[in-house]
């Protein structure tokens, strides 16, 4: 905003925000589930459209300056769409080529029913620390564990938040992750003080997590299959997949490649092109139908999966649910949604509110634990407005780096706030762009998985807890004559 610009009140910049969850509520209530299919879209452009409203009739912003910031958002937004829309290729090749349905089937062999999800999360764990990716994690290891849970009648909001919960812990604590480089790079301190601090509030919450998904695998009296059923599920991808270890060898390499730290983009494209290619290798007879394969018939084969996903009809609708997804196609209305969500994130960047609702936050710091609260705060807030959690690391990362240094607090307290909130908050908003791909890609929608992301959830709450009892706050060496929990002169 120039010079001439109004800074927007207090009261004017809640409005669009107010207005904006109004809308989704009323779309929750209408369409339920089917809100992300097109209504939660269109809430947001309305709101994008109200805000520019706003903007430029009562605090006089011009219109270019707005699009310019819609278009810039849209920009830091695109990656995500890209590597949505090749997920959405992978999981279609991956399905076709037998490789998701081999990972379901060794998964129901050997992985008991009531220990699912505590090792859905530390696998998911292990992985994500590996590869440095929540979104990789989840791409191909958290959709085998969706199906498996899936199959073992285990309800899909518990199983999906039990593989975020493992992904953004491994991601928080990967030195390979670009979030946990980007935090410490905002607040002025290394990358290996900065996990080795994280510890104190991803410590208790994973194991908290852990502690409760081992409970609830325990004492869930859910539809759980009868072993009978199991084998008959078995059976039948047996019937209509050639199952084999040899399979395993198209995600072990893409988690290779994104833990020799490839970009996930090019990491994605490769894996969806095995999938086609072990397709042909692997799968012919299914997908000549038992006749021969020719050469054109394989190309066209896979090209139709990956653009418009895998189906199939076995009569069996566990199956026929399971597996018939996937494709290019599939992921569009995400991709609409993360468009939608930068058109509002941008019009409110652009008119200065997203600026006053942060500083209000922080106009209501009296001391190290509220500075803290106040970077929580304002990382979520930032992940429900600009839907960006990059933008929820660098806006607060920026914000506060002064006040930090004034209250002579070490600015490894500061990275570890922005990843406390900006990271795994991202996740929890059905409309951010981290939310958005996790619904898409392990089928659930956001608020059914909410309630089970326990590490998600017990993450900042653990960071605030520990502020406010002023634990593993850790301070600058200051002059005696300096105030020890004030701002420094």
């Amino acid at each position: 905003m120039n010079q001439s610009t109004p800074r927007p009140s207090l009261a004017l910049s809640f409005v669009p925000v107010l207005f904006l969850i109004a809308l989704l509520v009323i779309n929750v209530i209408l369409f339920k589930d089917d809100a992300t299919g097109g209504p939660n879209q269109l809430a947001l452009l309305i709101a994008g459209a109200f805000t520019i409203a706003l903007g430029a009739f009562v605090l006089k912003v011009p219109y270019q300056h707005m699009e310019d910031h819609i278009v810039e958002s849209i920009r830091r937004a695109i990656q995500a769409c890209l590597i949505l829309l090749v997920v959405g290729a992978l999981i279609g090749t991956w399905i076709q080529s037998g490789i998701v349905p081999t990972m379901i089937y060794y998964g129901l062999k050997i992985i008991e029913p009531t220990w699912f999800l505590p090792v859905a999360c530390l696998s998911c764990a292990l992985v994500s620390v590996s590869t440095g990716s929540s979104w990789s994690t989840s791409g191909t290891l958290g959709i085998a564990l969706i199906g498996i849970g899936h199959t073992l009648g285990i309800p899909i909001g518990m199983v999906a938040g039990a593989v975020i919960s493992g992904a953004y812990f491994g991601d928080k604590m990967s030195p390979l992750s670009d979030t946990t480089n980007l935090a410490p790079a905002m607040a002025g301190t290394d990358l290996f003080t900065h996990i080795r601090h994280m510890v104190y509030t991803s410590g208790p919450a994973i194991l908290i997590s852990l502690v409760a998904f081992t409970i609830i695998g325990l004492f869930y009296q859910g539809a759980t299959m009868e072993s009978g059923d199991v084998q008959a599920t078995l059976q039948l991808m047996e019937s209509k997949f050639n199952i084999g270890l040899h399979l395993f060898l198209a995600p072990l390499m893409v988690l290779v490649l994104v833990g020799l730290r490839t970009p996930a983009f090019p990491a994605l494209i490769l894996g969806a092109l095995i999938g086609g290619v072990f397709s042909v290798l692997f799968q012919a007879e299914h997908l000549s139908g038992g006749g021969a394969l020719t050469m054109t018939q394989a190309y066209m084969e896979v090209i139709k999966v990956a653009h418009s996903g895998f189906h199939i009809e076995t009569g069996n609708t566990l199956i026929d649910s399971l597996f018939s997804r996937g494709g290019m196609s599939s992921m569009l209305s995400t991709v609409w949604l993360i468009l939608m969500a930068m058109i509002f994130g941008g019009t409110m960047e652009a008119t200065g509110m997203l600026d006053r609702l942060a500083g209000a936050i922080l106009s209501m710091v009296h001391g190290a634990g509220s500075l803290i609260g106040s970077v929580l705060g304002t990382c979520l807030l930032m992940n429900m407005t600009a839907c960006d959690q990059y933008l929820a690391i660098v806006v607060p990362g920026r914000m506060y780096k002064k006040a930090f240094d004034d209250y002579g607090l070490h600015p490894k307290n500061l990275s570890r706030s922005l990843e406390d909130a900006g990271t795994v908050t991202s996740v929890l908003i059905p409309w951010n762009s981290g939310g958005a791909y996790h619904s898409s890609v392990l089928g659930v929608p956001t608020l059914t998985y909410l309630p089970y992301c326990f590490f998600n959830i017990l993450s900042p709450l653990v960071s605030l807890f520990l502020a406010s009892m002023d634990w593993t706050i850790e301070r600058m060496v200051v002059e005696d004559s300096q105030r020890e929990d004030g701002p420094v002169a």
